[in-house]
């Protein structure tokens, strides 16, 4: 299982993912171009000494990373029919989630295997990133039986 991010906004939650991704040992997948330069302070605070044991793959644009991609792709989006608490994880997904200011382009939406949403109250707009993954994440490798 691996985590992937599409052009991240943010450079904080970029490094917080990469912690997250070092504690459960799963791959990250950075699909450039970010909205930060990659060695920015504010990564290198969130991710903290993690960001060194995280298995980080960067890609320079959507089309490498996607001739790179092994597994299903899983879109976690606001915009998704299936909610997480119903959606069946598979040990090879790649759980994808967009930028924080754009999410991700129609031909991604397309592009998934399947599309996720975490239910939320009514009236509220979207999670933090960082936090959306860490939802996402611990729900599949659970179900998978793959947690620490």
């Amino acid at each position: 299982m691996r985590l992937a991010l599409h052009q991240p906004d943010q450079a904080g939650n970029v490094g917080t993912i990469m912690r997250l991704a070092a504690c459960l040992g799963v791959p990250l997948d950075v699909i450039e171009p970010c909205g930060f330069p990659w060695g920015d302070r504010a990564l290198r605070r969130a991710g903290m000494d993690y960001a060194e044991i995280a298995n980080v793959t960067r890609h320079a644009d959507w089309a490498r990373f996607d001739s790179a991609l092994t597994g299903r792709l899983v879109l976690f989006t606001t915009q998704a029919a299936v909610r997480l608490p119903e959606a069946r994880f598979e040990s090879k997904d790649v759980l994808l989630f967009g930028s924080e200011s754009a999410g991700v382009p129609e031909a991604v939406h397309e592009r998934a295997d399947l599309r996720v949403r975490i239910p939320q109250v009514q009236g509220t707009r979207s999670l933090n990133l960082a936090v959306a993954a860490g939802i996402g994440i611990a729900e599949a490798l659970r179900q998978v039986g793959a947690l620490p």
